[in-house]
C-alpha cells in the first residue's frame, strides 16, 4: 500500500475511534500486515478490542484498563467476564462487538474521580478547612497528605460498598500510634462529611468508628507541694505562665496569645480559640499580684514572654516547659493538667459546677467527672479538710453571670 493509502486508512481509523467516543492517546501501524492499532481509553491496558473497518486494512482498538475475570459456572464450564477496570462495572457483549465498546464508553463516562481529587483537595479549599486554627489546619494538611498517598486511586464510586469501611478501618488500625490513628480517622471523617454535605459523595462510611486512644487525666492534679517545688527551681520568666494556667483554667495556646489589653486590673477577658467562647475571669490572689508587677515592666503587647522579652512560640514554650519540669524532677504532670487543677481548686473553694464550666468552657458532665474522679466533697466541712482547700478563687454567681453575658464590669 502506498503512502497515500496508509494516510487514508489512518484517517479513517481515527474517525471511527472518535465516533465511538474514544480519546486517542497514540496509534501504531504494522508495516508488514497493514494493521492499525489505536490506543485509547482509561489507564492500564489489559485487554484489546477490535473494530471492523468495512474492508479497509484491519484496525485494532485497544481499550485501556479492562479487567478480565475467569469464573467456573455451576455446570463445570468456565466463562470469561470483562470489567471496565478492576472493581469497575461489568461490560456487556464480547470483545470487538459494538455492544462491548458501547458499554465500555458508558462506564468510562460515569467513572467518578478518586477520593484524593474530588474530596480531599476540594476540602482544603473550603471555608470549613480555612476556618480551623493554624495548628489544626497544619495537622489536618499533614494527615490529608498521608491519606492521599495511601488511597490516591480509591474511587468514590466504591464508597457505598460495605467493604470500603473495612478497608479504611484496617488501614487505621495499622497505624503505629493510637492517637495518630484516631486523628487520621477524624480528618478522613470530617473531609468526607464535608463532601457529603456538598454533594460530592453519596454517603460517609467513616462515621462512629470509636476511638483507639483513651486517656483519663482527671486525677492528674498539681499538689501544693508540686507547686512549691516548681516555683523554687523554675526560672522567673516561667512563673507567670504557671500562675495564669492554675488560676484561670485556660488552654496553653490561649494564654500564650493573651494581650495586656485583656487584663483590666480585676478581670481577664478573652475569646477561646477552641469553640470561640468569650469568657470573663475574676483575677485575685497571687495571680493579681504577679500581673500587676509584670505590667510595670512589660516590654510589649503580649503578657507571656521569653527571658528575652519576646512572645512565645507554641513549640518553643513547650520545649522550655519540658526541660524545666525534667530538671525539677516532677513526673507525670503536664502544663495542661493545670487546667484540671484549676477545676479541682475552684470546686474545693466552693464554686458550683456551672460557675466552673462558665470559666473553663468544660461541659457540666466533664466538671462533674473530675469531681467524681477525685472524690471532691460537696459539703463545706468536707471542702475545708481537702488537700486543695487553700484556693482563694471562688466565683460568685454575680461574677459568673457577667462572664456568661460577656458584659464589662461597671461601678
Amino acid at each position: 500500500m502506498g503512502r497515500g493509502g496508509w494516510q487514508a486508512a489512518l484517517r479513517r481509523a481515527l474517525r471511527i475511534a472518535k465516533a465511538e467516543g474514544m480519546i486517542v492517546t497514540r496509534f501504531e501501524i504494522e508495516p508488514t500486515t497493514g494493521k492499525i492499532t489505536v490506543v485509547a481509553g482509561a489507564p492500564r491496558a489489559l485487554g484489546p478490542a477490535s473494530l471492523s473497518t468495512c474492508g479497509w486494512p484491519s484496525m485494532r482498538l485497544r481499550l485501556k484498563g479492562i479487567n478480565r475475570s475467569v469464573k467456573r459456572l455451576a455446570d463445570g464450564t468456565t466463562k470469561t467476564f470483562w470489567y471496565a477496570w478492576r472493581g469497575g462495572p461489568r461490560l456487556q457483549g464480547e470483545p470487538g462487538t459494538p455492544e462491548f465498546i458501547a458499554s465500555y464508553n458508558a462506564a468510562v463516562a460515569t467513572k467518578v474521580a478518586p477520593v484524593r481529587d474530588q474530596v480531599l483537595t476540594a476540602y482544603q479549599g473550603s471555608s470549613s478547612f480555612n476556618d480551623l486554627r493554624d495548628t489544626s489546619r497544619k495537622e489536618y494538611a499533614r494527615y490529608i497528605a498521608i491519606i492521599e498517598r495511601t488511597f490516591a486511586d480509591f474511587p468514590l464510586s466504591a464508597f457505598p460498598d460495605p467493604r470500603t469501611r473495612g478497608v479504611f478501618l484496617r488501614w487505621r488500625d495499622g497505624i503505629a500510634s493510637r492517637s495518630s490513628a484516631d486523628m487520621a480517622w477524624c480528618v478522613l471523617r470530617r473531609a468526607t462529611s464535608w463532601g457529603f454535605d456538598n454533594g460530592l459523595v453519596t454517603c460517609n462510611p467513616f462515621t462512629k468508628a470509636g476511638k483507639l486512644f483513651r486517656v483519663a487525666r482527671a486525677d492528674k492534679i498539681w499538689s501544693y507541694d508540686d507547686e512549691a517545688s516548681y516555683f523554687a527551681r523554675a526560672p522567673k520568666h516561667m512563673h507567670l505562665p504557671f500562675l495564669l494556667a492554675v488560676w484561670t483554667g485556660q488552654r496553653q495556646g490561649d494564654l500564650l496569645r493573651l494581650p495586656w489589653s485583656a487584663y483590666d486590673g480585676t478581670h481577664i477577658r478573652l475569646k477561646q480559640s477552641k469553640g470561640g467562647r468569650r469568657v470573663v475571669i475574676p483575677v485575685a490572689g497571687p495571680l493579681k499580684a504577679a500581673l500587676d508587677a509584670a505590667a510595670k515592666v512589660r516590654q510589649g503587647p503580649i503578657i507571656l514572654v521569653t527571658s528575652a522579652g519576646l512572645p512565645w512560640r507554641p513549640k518553643g514554650f513547650q520545649s522550655t516547659w519540658n526541660r524545666v519540669i525534667k530538671r525539677i524532677g516532677i513526673k507525670g504532670l503536664t502544663f495542661h493538667d493545670l487546667r484540671g487543677t484549676f477545676v479541682t481548686r475552684a470546686a474545693v473553694a466552693g464554686s458550683t459546677e456551672m460557675e466552673i464550666a462558665t470559666i473553663t468552657a468544660h461541659s457540666i458532665i466533664e466538671v462533674r467527672s473530675i469531681r467524681r474522679e477525685l472524690f471532691l466533697p460537696r459539703s463545706a466541712a468536707g471542702r475545708e479538710r481537702h488537700p486543695q482547700a487553700r484556693n482563694e478563687n471562688k466565683f460568685t454567681n454575680r461574677e459568673t453571670n457577667r462572664a456568661c453575658s460577656g458584659r464589662r464590669r461597671t461601678g
